[in-house]
């Protein structure tokens, strides 16, 4: 029995080999994105994530007073009801996002984009049936930009904080909505039309669907941080909406 002892340690040693390849490899997937789970909570977020954290941040930012400022002076007794609603629904919207960014160790925005700043001022400087149209415009093409956004991150985050936001988000969202169609002032021809990809392009379907993998990393962060910066905006749109009033 004794010629047998070399072949049973070079057999030892193969398995060892092979043990320590296999915890080699699980170490390496281990720091794949999308893929650690024991990382910092800050460190969790990817692009996507933080998209609908700041994406929804900034629209209360400006969504509140804008409301509030409907409830104050606007023409029909309507939009003054959607105003004060709005602005109720916006601040606790807000503070449930301020909540998940503190448990995510997120940094979030603090104050409104030069544009939404904008947007305020023109209401401010508005009246009467120009306001109760400026307002239900602004608003509605604001709603309809972060809508999909909250729906794609709904659809594949892997973070439970940033999932529950999402259901938060499209409850109050889809309601403001529905709330600035029942004025009869939305102008449905003119505005914007959805930012459905071509086949094969990267993206918000695609944007969404490789967030539930790590094989495209870097095409979702470009994508995401790119419809991030288009949240604000949608005033080609709008402009030519307020134009004919």
């Amino acid at each position: 029995m004794a010629p047998l002892r070399p072949a049973r340690r070079r057999q030892g040693h193969r398995s060892h080999r092979l043990a320590v390849l296999l915890v080699t490899i699980a170490a390496g997937l281990g720091v794949l994105p999308g893929v650690a789970v024991a990382a910092p909570a800050g460190q969790q977020l990817n692009a996507a994530d933080s998209a609908l954290l700041n994406g929804v941040r900034l629209a209360g930012l400006w969504e509140m007073p804008a409301g509030q400022m409907a409830a104050d002076k606007g023409q029909s007794a309507k939009v003054r009801e959607i105003g004060a609603g709005i602005a109720t629904e916006h601040e606790e919207l807000d503070r449930l996002t301020v909540e998940a960014a503190n448990k995510l160790g997120a940094t979030i925005p603090t104050d409104p984009t030069a544009e939404q700043r904008g947007w305020l001022t023109e209401m401010q400087n508005a009246s009467g049936a120009r306001f109760d149209q400026i307002f239900v415009t602004r608003l509605r093409v604001a709603h309809g930009k972060i809508f999909p956004v909250i729906g794609a991150v709904r659809a594949s985050t892997r973070n439970p904080i940033v999932r529950k936001l999402a259901e938060d988000a499209n409850r109050f969202v889809l309601h403001h909505m529905q709330m600035l169609e029942s004025t009869g002032l939305v102008r449905w021809p003119e505005l914007p039309p959805a930012a459905l990809p071509a086949p094969g392009d990267d993206g918000l379907l695609a944007a969404a669907s490789a967030n539930a993998g790590p094989p495209i990393g870097v095409s979702s962060t470009v994508v995401w941080l790119v419809f991030l910066a288009a949240l604000g905006t949608g005033g080609i749109a709008t402009y030519r909406v307020l134009r004919r009033t």
